[in-house]
């Protein structure tokens, strides 16, 4: 595995074009620590990749924002300074809106459903919209379901009142909590801890996975069971790079991707009841609440946000009875 810690002369270097080699190496963006799924799921791509490629790919893993946010991270891709990247969908509506629809509070009833709905047509079309963005759409990973944390218990939404809340650069997730009530403050993940430990926000809200490697328990003293949202990770890649790629190659790389997804999810689901654990060993309260008064005020969310196909919405739905 290679995993870069960079210095300002590594990203000079980084920056610059790749001399003259019979072996392509893809640079792979991630923002979350080494012990996140997707950097599990990025560690076999990066194995089997080179092992299938006979040597032609190598692969180059940057975890923890190294290449920059999210949002800066797509845009690499759009501009060739980054190869891949395995990002949650924050930032993705301001390049396919449509993505939103993924986003909608309580729309999806399980994982099981979640994984009908990316691993099929939805989730295909989704990718295909990222083409006209300069960026090849490879598949769908998970960073699961997102839950709250405060300061504070919360039973009901009327608990959220005034609460200022982070939420991602996303206008789906600002609308909901809009509608529950809280003050939500979009903000990139770098900024999060350091403004929950100043008081510049008080709760935030994130799949168990992100709150544990971050050591939210130090800035956070509930966990609320909210499960508002399910939260995919998009894993993309540069159409700049993806046309040096032999034919041959973009299969290895669509292929492995594939692969992967199935490791990738289960370990996500096994890290989630493991950091549940963990969190409470730390001090955290772990609350399970009634979802009932929280389903019901996002329940029109969808009308109030623009560029959300309707019929998209209605094929998500339909799928949990399929």
């Amino acid at each position: 595995m290679k995993s870069v810690l960079l210095t300002a002369a590594a990203i000079a270097a980084l920056l610059s074009p790749l001399s003259a080699s019979a072996e392509t190496t893809i640079r792979a963006a991630f923002g979350s620590q080494a012990i996140h799924p997707s950097f599990v799921g990025l560690q076999c791509f990066e194995k089997l990749a080179e092992e299938r490629s006979g040597g032609s790919l190598a692969v180059e893993l940057y975890p923890d924002r190294q290449l920059g946010e999210e949002r800066e991270t797509v845009e690499g891709l759009q501009i060739g300074s980054v190869d891949m990247t395995v990002v949650s969908t924050g930032p993705l509506g301001a390049f396919v809106p449509e993505v939103g629809v993924l986003d909608l509070p309580f729309i999806f009833e399980d994982s099981q459903h979640v994984y009908e709905v990316l691993d099929g047509e939805v989730g295909q079309q989704l990718l295909d919209k990222f083409d006209a963005q300069g960026i090849v759409g490879l598949g769908w990973w998970e960073n699961g379901w997102r839950h709250l944390t405060a300061k504070k218990a919360v039973a009901t939404p009327d608990d959220l009142h005034g609460v200022k809340l982070r939420t991602m650069q996303n206008p789906v997730h600002i609308a909901a909590f809009e509608k529950l009530g809280a003050a939500p403050i979009p903000m990139v993940w770098g900024e999060v801890f350091t403004s929950l430990g100043q008081g510049i926000i008080d709760a935030q809200e994130n799949p168990i996975t992100i709150i544990y490697s971050n050591s939210l328990w130090e800035v956070q003293s509930h966990v609320i069971l909210t499960g508002h949202v399910y939260g995919p990770h998009a894993v993309l890649f540069s159409k700049a790079m993806w046309s040096g790629l032999t034919e041959e190659e973009q299969a290895i790389v669509r292929q492995a991707v594939k692969d992967c997804t199935g490791l990738q999810r289960e370990t996500s689901a096994k890290l989630e009841k493991e950091y549940l654990g963990l969190l409470k060993e730390k001090g955290m309260v772990i609350e399970t609440i009634d979802l009932a008064p929280f389903r019901a005020a996002t329940a029109d969310i969808a009308g109030s946000v623009q560029g959300l196909d309707p019929a998209m919405i209605e094929k998500i739905k339909a799928a949990a009875s399929d």
